[in-house]
């Protein structure tokens, strides 16, 4: 246990030495303190009157159908609905772009870890190869969980503060993105460990990345394709990550609604769980 802390230590020093850390930091403080500022709402009985942002005025509102008229009128939109709105949108783009943000801001530690003369210090103690890695990557994963719990807490208690309504369930965005930040990073991981190449490592992360938009559309591209490009196509979709699809589960979360189907999360982190195998008997068996 005191081996993994120390390893695990090391890294949280590292990270909070990068400035892109702190950058991040900085960029989630911002994000908060404009929705606690910059933004004032005027509530009337349970809908939004108006939207005020850095005195800029908008009145919020829906078309919706008279049913004796039928023409569409404009009506006023509910507090709760605006909150689930501000909500999905703010917690889609931290699942996108904080994941973005950390595989690049935390992709030099595994290259850092593995320089030589410093891997050749660490594996002479009396510490296993898996408790060195164990350790590096646990620092990284909750190092991701703090900020991630910083910027869509932080938004969540401003947004919640201001209107007065308490949605608990949309911080189950949090351990979403830490798991697909989790999952992604497996490949930044084991690449390095193989190549030691961390920029090879990073173009293979996003480009999984960009493949899962083009996986998201399975349903509309399987249809023209021939039975051997399907069966492809379909493996691909099953054996990779589904990094894309799994905003679909975050979205359900943020709203409230019932989830349709956990496979796209469940099968990412197989994929993720995999590949960390991989490269975890790659560590223990390659010489330094």
């Amino acid at each position: 246990m005191r081996t993994l802390s120390g390893s695990l230590l090391l890294t949280f020093r590292e990270l909070w030495a990068m400035r892109l850390t702190q950058g991040i930091l900085l960029v989630s403080t911002l994000a908060w303190l404009f929705l606690s500022f910059a933004m004032n709402l005027d509530v009337v009985e349970g809908s939004l009157a108006a939207v005020r942002i850095f005195g800029l005025e908008s009145t919020p509102s829906d078309m919706i159908k008279d049913a004796e008229t039928g023409e569409w009128v404009r009506q006023a939109v509910s507090v709760d609905k605006f909150v689930v709105g501000i909500n999905s949108f703010v917690f889609g783009a931290s699942y996108f772009l904080g994941t973005l943000l950390g595989l690049f801001a935390t992709m030099p530690l595994i290259r850092g870890f593995l320089e030589q003369g410093r891997i050749d210090l660490l594996i002479s103690k009396p510490v296993s190869r898996n408790q060195l890695l164990s350790g590096h990557l646990l620092g990284v994963v909750l190092t991701v969980l703090v900020l991630a719990s910083y910027l869509v807490g932080g938004v969540w208690v401003a947004l919640s503060l201001k209107t007065g309504v308490w949605f608990t369930h949309v911080l189950m965005s949090i351990p979403l993105i830490v798991i697909m930040f989790t999952v992604m990073y497996s490949v930044i991981l084991t690449v390095t460990v193989m190549t030691r190449s961390n920029g090879l490592a990073l173009i293979l992360a996003y480009g999984l990345i960009f493949i899962s938009a083009i996986m998201a559309a399975h349903e509309q591209i399987l249809p023209v394709l021939s039975p051997t490009a399907k069966t492809a196509f379909n493996t691909m979709y099953h054996l990779l990550p589904n990094f894309v699809e799994v905003v679909i589960i975050q979205a359900q979360l943020v709203t409230g609604e019932a989830v349709a189907s956990w496979y796209s999360l469940i099968s990412s982190i197989l994929f993720g769980a995999v590949i960390y195998g991989l490269g975890f008997i790659w560590f223990n068996r390659r010489d330094f």
